[in-house]
Protein backbone atom coordinates (compact mmCIF):
# COMPACT_ATOMS: atom_id res chain seq x y z
CA UNK A 1 0.00 0.00 0.00
CA UNK A 2 1.33 3.47 -1.27
CA UNK A 3 1.99 6.00 1.42
CA UNK A 4 -0.06 8.85 -0.15
CA UNK A 5 -3.67 8.45 -1.58
CA UNK A 6 -3.99 11.27 -4.02
CA UNK A 7 -7.63 12.20 -4.30
CA UNK A 8 -8.49 14.18 -7.69
CA UNK A 9 -11.03 15.44 -9.97
CA UNK A 10 -9.34 14.90 -13.24
CA UNK A 11 -10.62 17.98 -15.51
CA UNK A 12 -9.10 20.69 -13.16
CA UNK A 13 -6.07 22.72 -12.92
CA UNK A 14 -5.89 22.43 -9.40
CA UNK A 15 -5.82 18.97 -9.39
CA UNK A 16 -3.40 18.42 -12.19
CA UNK A 17 -0.84 20.74 -10.58
CA UNK A 18 -1.13 18.03 -7.51
CA UNK A 19 -0.66 15.03 -10.08
CA UNK A 20 2.06 16.24 -12.36
CA UNK A 21 4.19 16.95 -8.30
CA UNK A 22 3.65 13.38 -7.29
CA UNK A 23 4.86 12.30 -10.47
CA UNK A 24 7.60 14.26 -11.08
CA UNK A 25 9.03 13.86 -7.81
CA UNK A 26 8.80 10.20 -8.01
CA UNK A 27 6.78 9.69 -5.10
CA UNK A 28 4.89 6.42 -4.17
CA UNK A 29 0.93 7.14 -4.45
CA UNK A 30 -2.30 5.95 -5.71
CA UNK A 31 -4.82 8.08 -7.10
CA UNK A 32 -8.47 7.79 -6.47
CA UNK A 33 -10.68 9.89 -8.99
CA UNK A 34 -13.61 10.68 -6.66
CA UNK A 35 -15.36 13.16 -9.75
CA UNK A 36 -18.97 12.96 -8.15
CA UNK A 37 -18.44 11.71 -4.96
CA UNK A 38 -16.88 14.69 -3.03
CA UNK A 39 -20.45 15.44 -1.35
CA UNK A 40 -21.32 12.02 -0.19
CA UNK A 41 -20.75 11.66 3.50
CA UNK A 42 -18.04 9.02 3.47
CA UNK A 43 -15.92 12.00 1.69
CA UNK A 44 -17.15 14.50 4.02
CA UNK A 45 -15.73 12.22 6.81
CA UNK A 46 -12.48 12.88 6.25
CA UNK A 47 -12.63 15.99 3.85
CA UNK A 48 -15.56 18.38 5.26
CA UNK A 49 -14.31 21.12 2.38
CA UNK A 50 -15.28 18.56 0.30
CA UNK A 51 -12.43 20.01 -1.95
CA UNK A 52 -10.06 18.03 -4.59
CA UNK A 53 -7.06 17.31 -4.92
CA UNK A 54 -7.06 16.18 -1.29
CA UNK A 55 -4.04 13.86 0.19
CA UNK A 56 -4.59 10.84 2.71
CA UNK A 57 -1.30 10.55 5.01
CA UNK A 58 -1.35 8.40 8.27
CA UNK A 59 1.02 11.06 9.49
CA UNK A 60 -1.24 14.47 8.93
CA UNK A 61 -2.74 15.34 12.48
CA UNK A 62 -6.33 14.72 10.85
CA UNK A 63 -5.31 12.01 8.13
CA UNK A 64 -6.08 14.96 5.29
CA UNK A 65 -4.75 17.65 3.79
CA UNK A 66 -6.23 19.72 0.56
CA UNK A 67 -5.37 22.87 -1.50
CA UNK A 68 -2.69 22.04 -4.24
CA UNK A 69 -0.14 24.34 -2.92
CA UNK A 70 0.06 23.24 0.73
CA UNK A 71 0.15 19.54 -0.62
CA UNK A 72 3.07 20.07 -2.81
CA UNK A 73 4.56 22.10 0.20
CA UNK A 74 4.20 19.56 3.08
CA UNK A 75 5.23 16.84 0.50
CA UNK A 76 8.40 18.94 -0.33
CA UNK A 77 9.09 19.39 3.62
CA UNK A 78 8.32 16.07 4.41
CA UNK A 79 10.85 13.87 1.56
CA UNK A 80 13.69 16.91 1.43
CA UNK A 81 12.31 17.34 -2.25
CA UNK A 82 15.16 20.50 -2.29
CA UNK A 83 14.82 20.66 -5.94
CA UNK A 84 11.35 21.87 -5.97
CA UNK A 85 11.23 23.95 -2.37
CA UNK A 86 14.64 25.12 -1.68
CA UNK A 87 15.06 25.64 2.03
CA UNK A 88 17.02 28.38 1.75
CA UNK A 89 15.07 31.60 2.46
CA UNK A 90 15.21 34.01 -0.11
CA UNK A 91 14.45 31.39 -2.73
CA UNK A 92 11.56 30.06 -0.62
CA UNK A 93 9.98 33.40 -0.16
CA UNK A 94 9.90 34.09 -4.41
CA UNK A 95 8.47 30.42 -4.44
CA UNK A 96 5.93 30.96 -2.00
CA UNK A 97 4.87 34.66 -3.24
CA UNK A 98 4.68 33.65 -6.57
CA UNK A 99 2.16 30.97 -5.21
CA UNK A 100 -0.01 32.84 -3.41
CA UNK A 101 0.10 35.52 -5.79
CA UNK A 102 -1.18 33.19 -8.13
CA UNK A 103 -4.09 31.62 -5.82
CA UNK A 104 -5.15 35.38 -4.48
CA UNK A 105 -4.91 37.44 -7.41
CA UNK A 106 -4.59 35.62 -10.93
CA UNK A 107 -6.46 32.52 -10.46
CA UNK A 108 -9.65 34.35 -9.27
CA UNK A 109 -9.66 36.34 -12.53
CA UNK A 110 -9.01 33.31 -14.36
CA UNK A 111 -11.92 31.12 -12.86
CA UNK A 112 -14.37 34.43 -13.32
CA UNK A 113 -13.21 34.44 -17.29
CA UNK A 114 -12.91 30.58 -18.21
CA UNK A 115 -15.38 29.06 -15.54
CA UNK A 116 -18.71 29.22 -17.67
CA UNK A 117 -16.71 28.12 -21.11
CA UNK A 118 -15.72 24.96 -18.81
CA UNK A 119 -19.22 24.33 -17.21
CA UNK A 120 -17.70 24.85 -14.09
CA UNK A 121 -20.18 26.39 -11.17
CA UNK A 122 -18.92 29.93 -10.11
CA UNK A 123 -18.34 30.92 -6.67
CA UNK A 124 -21.52 32.52 -4.77
CA UNK A 125 -21.09 36.00 -4.52
CA UNK A 126 -20.06 36.68 -8.06
CA UNK A 127 -21.85 37.90 -11.26
CA UNK A 128 -21.96 34.53 -12.75
CA UNK A 129 -23.28 32.81 -9.81
CA UNK A 130 -26.28 35.51 -9.55
CA UNK A 131 -29.80 35.86 -11.12
CA UNK A 132 -27.97 38.58 -13.66
CA UNK A 133 -29.18 38.34 -16.71
CA UNK A 134 -27.02 36.75 -20.15
CA UNK A 135 -25.35 39.83 -20.90
CA UNK A 136 -24.06 41.13 -17.44
CA UNK A 137 -22.64 38.26 -16.65
CA UNK A 138 -21.02 37.96 -20.07
CA UNK A 139 -19.59 42.19 -19.62
CA UNK A 140 -18.52 40.48 -15.81
CA UNK A 141 -16.49 38.18 -17.72
CA UNK A 142 -14.84 39.91 -20.23
CA UNK A 143 -14.07 42.39 -17.57
CA UNK A 144 -12.07 39.52 -16.02
CA UNK A 145 -10.70 38.04 -19.03
CA UNK A 146 -8.96 41.67 -19.77
CA UNK A 147 -7.71 41.77 -16.06
CA UNK A 148 -5.79 38.53 -16.89
CA UNK A 149 -2.45 40.74 -18.64
CA UNK A 150 -1.77 42.42 -15.44
CA UNK A 151 -0.78 39.72 -13.12
CA UNK A 152 0.79 37.80 -16.41
CA UNK A 153 3.17 40.34 -17.11
CA UNK A 154 3.99 40.62 -13.41
CA UNK A 155 5.02 36.91 -13.59
CA UNK A 156 6.98 37.45 -16.46
CA UNK A 157 9.20 40.50 -14.88
CA UNK A 158 9.33 39.72 -11.75
CA UNK A 159 8.92 36.11 -10.51
CA UNK A 160 10.54 35.13 -13.84
CA UNK A 161 12.83 37.98 -15.31
CA UNK A 162 15.58 36.32 -17.28
CA UNK A 163 15.29 33.03 -15.60
CA UNK A 164 13.44 30.13 -17.44
CA UNK A 165 11.62 28.94 -14.38
CA UNK A 166 10.25 30.57 -10.86
CA UNK A 167 12.58 28.27 -9.33
CA UNK A 168 15.37 29.24 -11.62
CA UNK A 169 17.12 26.79 -13.73
CA UNK A 170 14.98 24.12 -13.11
CA UNK A 171 11.25 23.99 -12.14
CA UNK A 172 9.39 24.99 -8.94
CA UNK A 173 6.49 23.89 -7.53
CA UNK A 174 5.35 27.55 -8.48
CA UNK A 175 6.07 26.85 -11.61
CA UNK A 176 4.11 23.40 -11.86
CA UNK A 177 1.28 25.73 -10.24
CA UNK A 178 1.68 28.36 -12.85
CA UNK A 179 1.64 26.15 -15.88
CA UNK A 180 -0.98 23.77 -15.12
CA UNK A 181 -3.50 26.84 -14.25
CA UNK A 182 -2.47 28.56 -17.54
CA UNK A 183 -3.71 25.51 -19.36
CA UNK A 184 -7.55 26.67 -18.50
CA UNK A 185 -7.02 29.70 -21.05
CA UNK A 186 -7.58 27.27 -23.55
CA UNK A 187 -11.11 26.97 -23.04
CA UNK A 188 -12.09 30.66 -23.95
CA UNK A 189 -8.68 31.24 -26.59
CA UNK A 190 -6.95 33.51 -24.93
CA UNK A 191 -4.15 34.52 -26.81
CA UNK A 192 -1.24 33.77 -24.54
CA UNK A 193 1.98 36.01 -24.61
CA UNK A 194 4.62 34.21 -26.83
CA UNK A 195 6.63 34.09 -23.34
CA UNK A 196 4.47 31.97 -21.41
CA UNK A 197 3.80 29.87 -24.35
CA UNK A 198 7.25 29.08 -24.42
CA UNK A 199 7.49 28.83 -20.92
CA UNK A 200 4.61 26.21 -20.52
CA UNK A 201 6.61 23.94 -23.43
CA UNK A 202 9.76 24.27 -21.74
CA UNK A 203 8.47 22.94 -18.68
CA UNK A 204 6.32 20.09 -20.48
CA UNK A 205 9.43 19.06 -21.68
CA UNK A 206 11.67 19.35 -18.75
CA UNK A 207 8.87 16.93 -16.53
CA UNK A 208 7.94 14.62 -19.74
CA UNK A 209 5.32 12.53 -18.98
CA UNK A 210 5.01 13.75 -15.54
CA UNK A 211 3.29 16.62 -16.67
CA UNK A 212 1.93 15.19 -19.80
CA UNK A 213 -0.25 12.70 -18.27
CA UNK A 214 -2.59 14.83 -16.37
CA UNK A 215 -2.36 17.40 -18.80
CA UNK A 216 -3.91 15.66 -21.45
CA UNK A 217 -7.72 14.67 -19.05
CA UNK A 218 -7.42 19.01 -18.96
CA UNK A 219 -7.09 19.03 -22.27
CA UNK A 220 -9.35 16.50 -23.47
CA UNK A 221 -11.97 17.87 -21.52
CA UNK A 222 -11.42 21.45 -22.60
CA UNK A 223 -11.55 19.92 -26.09
CA UNK A 224 -14.84 18.40 -25.34
CA UNK A 225 -16.78 21.26 -24.19
CA UNK A 226 -15.59 23.25 -26.69
CA UNK A 227 -17.10 20.95 -29.45
CA UNK A 228 -19.98 21.00 -27.56
CA UNK A 229 -20.41 24.70 -28.44
CA UNK A 230 -19.57 24.29 -32.30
Amino acid sequence: MSAIKLNVIKPSVNNMTARIFVRAAGLDFTEQDVYGQTRTAEYLARCPSHLTPMIEMEDLPKGALWESCAIMQYLCNKHGLEEFYPKDPEKRAMIDSAMFYLIGTFYPYLARSTYPALNFPQYPGEVGHSDADAETKEQARLAAVEALAEPLEVFRTFYLGEKPFIGGEKPSIADIRLAATLEFLAAIDYPLPDWATTYMAKLEKTLGDAYTEPAADVRGYIAYVKSQRQ
